[in-house]
């Protein structure tokens, strides 16, 4: 073999580990899932400020009934 058809040999089996090897796999998964959830919180900021508000505003008036 010659230097060249040597260093080919070389690059494709290095190539053919790279492709093989999925360690990162898990850290991309949690990364897109973060930005899915941040993304979601950016869309629903006002709901999500005012659907604890409304919880709490009936569960006192609620509670207001019962005691009164």
């Amino acid at each position: 073999m010659n230097k060249i058809n040597i260093i080919k040999e070389k690059f494709i089996r290095k190539f053919d580990d790279y492709l093989i090897d999925n360690r990162g796999v898990g850290v991309i998964e949690i990364v897109m899932i973060l930005v899915v959830l941040i993304g979601l919180v950016i869309v629903f900021k006002d709901k999500i400020g005012t659907l604890p508000t409304g919880i709490f505003n009936y569960i006192n008036n609620s509670a207001n009934g019962l005691y009164n």
